[in-house]
């Protein structure tokens, strides 16, 4: 698996499976972008997510900015480098979106661990 390929323990949104239900070669196409991204340069996983989480900020993005929160911690990131890479953004792109995004974080932190330790 890639350094940014999901595994099969990432949770998809359903809109987003029935979208590429819906349209198969532009999910295949999609994914060879991203294999392609992942290939282009020497950031390690960990980095590419940290990096996604604040392009995702930016954009006002939640549940891109959630997956790639759970991706970074199953990269190693720990809850300190995911808070400091979404404080990163404040200057940037405001104070608003980034105790939004700091929030969406420690939720995505907190419903992992319930999912790890059995709860749902």
């Amino acid at each position: 698996m890639s350094k940014g390929q999901t595994d099969s323990k990432d949770k998809v949104p359903q809109t987003f499976k029935d979208f590429i239900a819906k349209f198969p070669q532009l999910g295949a196409a999609h994914e060879q972008v991203a294999h392609a991204v992942d290939q282009a340069g020497p950031l390690d996983a960990k980095t590419c997510f940290l990096i996604k989480m604040g392009i995702c900020i930016g954009a006002g993005l939640e549940s891109a900015f959630r997956s790639h929160v759970r991706r970074a911690m199953r990269a190693g990131a720990t809850p300190q480098e995911i808070e400091q890479a979404l404080l990163l953004a404040m200057n940037t792109v405001g104070f608003p979106r980034t105790v939004s995004a700091w929030q969406w974080a420690w939720q995505q932190m907190d419903r992992d661990r319930g999912e790890e330790g059995g709860e749902s």
